[in-house]
């Protein structure tokens, strides 16, 4: 059985790691970089974003690094600059960027909701429990609990950055989308762990795992 884990910092890797979600945010700062210093051209501006995004990865290769979220990246800028080529629309380049965080706000409140809370799902196996706290009421309890923590992160970006969109803020927009990315994260990670800590969410189970898996 795993001891407990060392830290915010297995937390943290678990969930993409620092350099992830920092690198997420890199290509929306080149493109309102590029739509700025080019005098609001659209289709320079997307390749500019796409181009970070494609080194980014390129980068990755090279360090032998996990490529999950690189490519992700990858993906999501390219799925963005499309979108915004389409429309004609800059702010659009961030749509998928709010539909997101839409979808993972409303994917943690859902999995309170079915008794899956997303977090124990992370935790659970860094601790070597597995899925076996879903047994334990009173840990259910705690990761749900911990859950509304990353609910309220994710909708906190929503209330800053879609008025910005619904306006065409564009620049704004992509300034909001840097700072509210990596420290909104990091906040909501540390306040994760500290609340599991304090309440025991981050010790091993010491049950039977002979026992039946729960429903």
């Amino acid at each position: 059985m795993s001891a407990e884990p060392k830290g915010h910092s297995d937390l943290l890797e678990a969930m993409g790691g620092t350099r992830g979600v920092a690198e997420s945010g890199l290509p929306g700062i080149a493109f309102v970089t590029a739509y700025t210093v080019t005098g609001q051209d659209l289709e320079a501006s997307l390749w500019v974003a796409i181009a970070v995004a494609a080194v980014l990865t390129v980068a990755r290769l090279f360090r032998r690094e996990t490529l999950q979220y690189a490519f992700a990246g990858l993906i999501g800028v390219a799925i963005a600059a499309f979108i915004s080529s389409r429309t004609g629309k800059a702010e659009d380049f961030f749509l998928p960027g709010l539909l997101l965080n839409a979808a993972y706000a409303s994917a943690y409140a859902i999995s309170v909701w079915i008794r899956w809370p997303l977090v124990g799902v992370i935790v659970g196996p860094l601790l070597g429990d597995g899925m076996h706290w879903r047994s334990d009421r009173e840990r259910t309890r705690l990761y749900s609990r911990a859950c509304w923590i990353w609910v309220a992160a994710f909708l906190a970006r929503l209330a800053v950055q879609l008025p910005l969109y619904l306006s065409e803020a564009v620049v704004a927009l992509g300034v909001a989308r840097t700072a509210m990315g990596l420290p909104i994260f990091a906040l909501a990670l540390w306040l994760t762990y500290l609340y599991l800590r304090q309440n025991g969410g981050l010790t091993p189970l010491h049950g039977d795992r002979t026992q039946s898996s729960p429903r």
